[in-house]
């Protein structure tokens, strides 16, 4: 993007340069003269000065100008001469410039070299870690888009487009305003104004061009602009010029926001009126390519107004009545990092938006973070080729529904300087998944058969509904969004309701397996065995030949506790038995200790003694199953006879 990014944005980092040694090329250089800055420095190289600060300059006139050609032929030198004196923004432009080249692994290599040293200090140095994605990981990706270069690019800078009706507005260097004698020194290009072009909806191509708005449009630059949803308020970004051009302390003229009101006159011919600036601009730093949310109330813009993280980010603020504004807010490490943040486009479903400071192709690339409707966005995705390349991409803009856009380039193949491409985007497959689980007791963890199990949306409407099979496992016949958040909620008599709450990960075809623990309801604890009234616990187990309470035991014997509090009146008989194992004296003694310990810890839990009146062991004298004594049984047939019994007596 030889003069897009130049003029929009540019943000400059100086490190050691000498003190005005070569007054004529510094000073180009500061006005951001770059491409006549460059010929100096390249002279100053030949008269055999080959220091690291010309050497940083140089390269820096053709990286500002996105000449990555040029820019690696002396940044190559200054890294094979100075590497261990450089700034960690000079290992990191050096790899962008190889990525320019299309030396894709060997910019891969300078990009772990610039992580491992940036460290904790660059959030930047995390996209480019050994176990981040690589550049053969976005390159590989399958191709999503399908471009077309419009016919309305001309040689020189096209750019910036938005939506207008069933137009498309853009900005444009072109020679045909009335200002056409005036040349930007950065590119030798005219002055940027904006433009309008009808869409064929047939073959995504533009045609019909026309100066958008004279009152909009002045001497200077005017490129990238926004709409309000009913399309009557227009924001757009200026140089800082109200009749006179504006600069700072340093010389620079820097950017801002303005807005504006349209008048619609007869026979349809609109004007502008009432053009403002905007609260939150500043005379010391830029503000620009603004973004207006789908509902009308956030104004999203690009600056690197104090606050920002790296050289320009993505704000926001919140549009307010009578053209206030809330105060700007930066979007954050997800979104923003220590590079280059552009061009944000945003829908209902996401933030689209170019940068270099995520790992990409080179150059800007376009990223797309979904919206977590929440005023936050998920990590950056890089788009891909062929929507983007090895040199600047940006300026996306889509109709979600119908897979249609624009986006911005200066690849090879274009007609000149940035060219506008119109796009098919194909649509991925649906990312579904399956959601599948298993349904629990959750104090024995056995499998819970016939078990209800609801699935619900985030609304709390339940969407579907299964039964656990015998093994306690449940899945749902159909497939659910990936990214999602549900509800499962499980049901089974006797036992208390068990929910979960979960997302859904965002890789397609994965199963979501989730654990429902169920704990039983202690009121569904009595149960009537045979006309006599008992209370239903798990198997109190001790351990072999004691008859002390162990821990898992007391947890079962609690619920006769709550029991027994919750009905002051009820009397309780406690009976213990063995299995047929061992000698029958030693069996009956043994179970009568074992329920006289029972006993003693319901009554240390606060229950009155008169309401157990008896604790009885009957030992193996009442077996429940064939499993006497020399009976061949198993361990499981066994363990059935090994229990205590709680006879309610009185309620």
């Amino acid at each position: 993007m030889k003069n897009t990014i130049t003029l929009l944005f540019i943000f400059v980092i100086i490190v050691g340069y000498s003190q005005n040694k070569y007054k004529r090329a510094d000073k180009l250089f500061e006005k951001m003269w770059y491409h006549e800055a460059a010929q100096e420095y390249e002279n100053v190289i030949k008269e055999g000065d080959m220091s690291k600060e010309i050497l940083q300059k140089a390269g820096d006139s053709y990286y500002f100008n996105t000449d990555m050609k040029g820019a690696y032929k002396w940044y190559d030198i200054l890294l094979s001469e100075y590497a261990n004196e450089l700034d960690n923004e000079y290992i990191f432009r050096y790899a962008h410039t190889l990525q320019g080249i299309g030396e894709n692994k060997s910019a891969e290599k300078w990009m772990k070299k610039f992580s491992e040293r940036a460290k904790d200090n660059d959030p930047r140095s995390k996209n480019f870690s050994l176990d981040a994605i690589t550049v053969d990981d976005i390159s590989n990706k399958k191709p999503q888009f399908e471009l077309k270069n419009l016919s309305i690019n001309t040689e020189f800078s096209d750019f910036g487009p938005m939506y207008f009706k069933n137009k498309l507005v853009y900005s444009s260097a072109k020679d045909s305003s009335k200002y056409h004698t005036r040349k930007y020194h950065w590119t030798e290009q005219q002055y940027l104004n904006f433009y309008v072009g009808r869409i064929n909806q047939v073959d995504t191509d533009v045609t019909q061009i026309s100066e958008f708005s004279q009152e909009l449009n002045t001497r200077y630059h005017e490129a990238t602009l926004a709409f309000s949803p009913d399309q009557k308020r227009i924001y757009f970004t200026r140089n800082n010029f109200d009749g006179k051009l504006r600069r700072d302390d340093d010389g620079v003229n820097h950017l801002k926001l303005y807005t504006a009101e349209m008048v619609e006159e007869n026979e349809g011919k609109i004007e502008w009126t009432n053009v403002l600036e905007l609260p939150f601009n500043g005379e010391n730093y830029s503000v620009g390519h603004p973004a207006v949310s789908n509902d009308g109330r956030k104004l999203y813009f690009v600056s690197d107004m104090p606050g920002t993280m790296g050289a320009t980010d993505i704000f926001v603020v919140d549009i307010l009545e009578n053209n206030t504004y809330s105060q700007p807010k930066n979007l954050g490490s997800t979104v923003n990092t220590h590079g280059r943040e552009m061009f944000p486009y945003i829908t209902e479903k996401a933030l689209y938006f170019a940068s270099d400071g995520h790992l990409g192709l080179g150059g800007l690339d376009v990223f797309e973070s979904k919206n977590n409707y929440d005023f936050s966005f998920q990590s950056p995705v890089n788009m891909g080729a062929p929507l983007n390349s090895k040199v600047d991409d940006f300026g996306y803009i889509v109709n979600e529904e119908a897979n249609t856009g624009f986006v911005c380039s200066n690849r090879k193949s274009g007609k000149g300087d940035d060219d506008i491409y119109s796009f098919v985007r194909i649509p991925e497959p649906p990312c579904v998944q399956n959601i599948k689980g298993t349904v629990r007791d959750d104090k024995n963890q056995s499998p819970i058969a016939d078990a209800l199990v609801n699935l619900l949306d985030s609304d709390g409407t339940v969407i579907n509904t299964t039964l656990t099979n015998n093994e306690g496992s449940f899945i749902f016949e159909r497939t659910y969004d990936c990214q999602t958040s549900y509800t499962l909620i499980a049901e089974k008599v006797k036992y208390k309701e068990g929910k979960e709450s979960f997302i859904t990960s965002q890789t397609s075809g994965e199963s979501n397996d989730l654990n429902l623990n169920l704990e039983k309801k202690l009121n569904e604890l009595i149960i009537s065995d045979n006309g006599i009234l008992k209370i239903d616990l798990d198997i109190i187990y001790f351990d072999l030949n004691k008859h002390y309470i162990r821990k898992d035991a007391a947890l079962e014997l609690d619920k006769v506790v709550f029991l027994m509090n919750e009905y002051p009146n009820m009397t309780i008989k406690i009976e213990s038995h063995t299995d047929s194992r061992g000698n029958d004296s030693y069996n009956l003694t043994l179970s009568k200790r074992r329920a006289l310990s029972t006993k003693r810890y319901i009554i240390s839990r606060g229950i009155d003694p008169n309401r157990i009146p008896q604790a009885i062991g009957y030992g193996e004298q009442q077996l429940i199953n064939e499993c006497k004594n020399r009976a061949k049984c198993s361990n499981a047939q066994h363990d059935k006879n090994r229990r205590s019994e709680f006879i309610i007596l009185k309620m």
